[in-house]
């Protein structure tokens, strides 16, 4: 069994708040692959299912966000993981918005629900950094991911979210690489050109009609002429 961690506030106060995304992220997931309903333990939120042939938890903290380590921390211990057998999903101010990345292990980088979880369970546990971007201060920092996702940001955030769900049992299975590549259809796809090819002026010039040769004599020409 994995792990799946999204960090957050509990309450409807938080629900759209940019430190709630990884909240986010678990209910898109939760949603699209047929997770049991939501049910309160380990000082949490948790939903059972499958992604793949894996079976997989996930937390949703509800012991606010600076005490996430103590839910995770006792969901480890009841069913006996190791701190490799977690991901956490959480916002990152390091990154633009709709960007995602893959780390494993390392600091905490400030991040207070990282911090709490380093002294519960070490470092080494996986985490899916969701970009929201960066207030561009530091004392505007505590205000900005307690905000709301403003309306604008409606598109790259269902995308994003649409991506970590397409690519979740990837994740489950230890493929990152195609867990980034689902994330990056969503959030960068392709272009399609649907413009139609150009005619070549020359090719134009061939295809016009031809006139054919007039090979009357002038005599003929003059006659004609007042026919």
């Amino acid at each position: 069994m994995q792990l799946f961690v999204g960090l957050g506030n509990p309450g409807g106060k938080y629900a759209k708040n940019r430190h709630n995304i990884g909240f986010m992220a678990l209910d898109q997931i939760a949603s699209d692959h047929g997770f049991g309903p939501w049910k309160s333990k380990f000082q949490g939120q948790i939903a059972e299912g499958r992604l793949g042939g894996d079976k997989v938890l996930l937390l949703k903290p509800e012991t606010f966000m600076n005490l996430s380590g103590q839910s995770v921390g006792e969901a480890m211990r009841f069913y006996k993981m190791e701190p490799g057998d977690v991901t956490v999903f959480h916002d990152e101010l390091d990154l633009a918005p709709g960007k995602c990345r893959v780390k494993m292990g390392g600091g905490h980088a400030g991040h207070n629900g990282l911090r709490s979880i380093h002294a519960h369970i070490g470092e080494a546990y996986q985490r899916i950094r969701l970009g929201i971007g960066h207030p561009g201060r530091k004392d505007l920092v505590s205000a900005y991911v307690l905000h709301d996702f403003p309306k604008a940001d409606d598109d790259w955030l269902n995308n994003l979210l649409w991506g970590i769900s397409d690519g979740a049992a990837h994740l489950a299975d230890g493929d990152t690489g195609k867990f980034q590549n689902a994330v990056a259809l969503k959030t960068n796809p392709p272009r399609s050109s649907t413009s139609k090819p150009k005619v070549k002026k020359a090719d134009e010039k061939a295809s016009a009609p031809q006139e054919e040769p007039d090979t009357r004599s002038a005599l003929q020409k003059l006659a004609d002429k007042f026919r």
